[in-house]
């Protein structure tokens, strides 16, 4: 995972307006059903954890472009920390809405929202179909509240007017892209035959690049009031750094640890995913095998490690590997030719390089 330094009163920033944006949901919800409460519990519970690497993004960008990590005594500061939030909980619904696409009902080994509700419809005396459909429904639900709140909270930001606008078309992007994103690798799941690997990755980049890295890059630079060129250089940064990060995740999809992705180990081999990796191994001779390998990797963890092997073999993580250093020296080379400040290039290459250590 990505750490971001930042200063401790930024963190504790955050976590207060994600603390008041998320007990105002349970506020509301206090007298709309015991279900509501639940609901709303169970969305505190799914914030809970994370390294907030996004909106500490938001505010690095900020303070970096501002020129100081001090600004205690600016009018905007709070509005910063709202914003910062609001990418957050943007991430938390993604996230929360994936594991609906992907039928999972835990992440990090404790039930998610979808498992929560799956338990609770259980209780209830739901049979297996209605606990699933009690717990799906409750999760889409538990998103929809989270991007209705982070779309709010950007909305109501104690920040210029003229910002406004600018930063919801920002998180409009983002949204818009990222679901875009899903949705393609959904239909590339479910297609039969083979994906053009040029639209895959087209695929890998919408997933993540633009809410995990362009959009807070851009979001904290202009609160600070950077240049046209300035938000320009962190849009296409954030677009080339996602996309190896989205890269390395699916690396960790198929060969890292259980500790690694928060799933089973070889999760995206057991889901049949067609990333990046597999259009690779399509291209090689030992196709064949690994073909075969795939098809019973879904049985159980003997099986999963026979094809993480003839993925190997084939030369599919080697390539893929590759592509991933390629890429994040395209960033570099985005930092180097742009005019952003020093302080601010220093931060964009730390993150090249924690991408690049997350590499299983």
């Amino acid at each position: 995972m990505i750490n971001l330094e930042s200063a401790p009163v930024s963190r504790i920033g955050i976590e207060r307006e994600l603390d008041g944006a998320l007990s105002r949901l349970q506020r509301r919800a206090t007298n709309l059903g015991d279900g509501a409460r639940f609901l709303a519990s169970a969305i505190r519970r799914a914030t809970e954890g994370g390294k907030r690497f996004r909106p500490l993004i938001v505010v690095s960008t900020f303070e970096i472009m501002r020129g100081s990590t001090d600004f205690s005594d600016d009018p905007n500061r709070i509005g910063v920390y709202q914003v910062a939030a609001a990418f957050e909980l943007l991430h938390t619904a993604f996230v929360i809405h994936d594991d609906v696409i992907d039928n999972d009902t835990e992440r990090r080994g404790l039930p998610n929202v979808g498992g929560e509700f799956r338990a609770r419809g259980e209780r209830k005396g739901a049979d297996a179909k209605g606990s699933a459909a009690l717990g799906d429904a409750a999760a889409i639900l538990a998103g929809d509240l989270l991007l209705h709140e982070a779309g709010r909270m950007i909305s109501l930001a104690l920040l210029p007017d003229d910002m406004r606008r600018p930063l919801l078309e920002i998180l409009d992007d983002a949204v818009l892209i990222s679901a875009m994103g899903e949705l393609s690798d959904v239909e590339h799941a479910v297609s039969a035959g083979e994906i053009d690997a040029d639209a895959v990755l087209r695929t890998t980049r919408d997933k993540t690049a633009a809410y995990s890295f362009s959009a807070p890059l851009q979001a904290g630079a202009l609160m600070a009031g950077a240049s046209t060129a300035s938000l320009y250089a962190l849009e296409r940064f954030g677009q080339r750094l996602g996309l190896a990060y989205q890269l390395v995740d699916d690396l960790i999809g198929a060969f890292g640890t259980a500790e690694m992705s928060g799933k089973e180990e070889g999760c995206d081999l057991r889901e049949a995913k067609k990333t990046h990796l597999i259009s690779l191994a399509r291209q090689s001779p030992s196709w064949p095998e690994v073909s075969e390998a795939l098809a019973q990797a879904h049985t159980g963890p003997i099986a999963v490690r026979a094809a993480q092997e003839a993925l190997a073999q084939s030369g599919a993580r080697a390539d893929l590997e590759c592509l991933i250093f390629d890429t994040l020296e395209e960033t570099l080379d985005i930092v180097d030719s742009s005019t952003l400040s020093g302080p601010c290039k220093a931060m964009l290459r730390d993150l090249v390089q924690a991408v690049q250590e997350r590499i299983p």
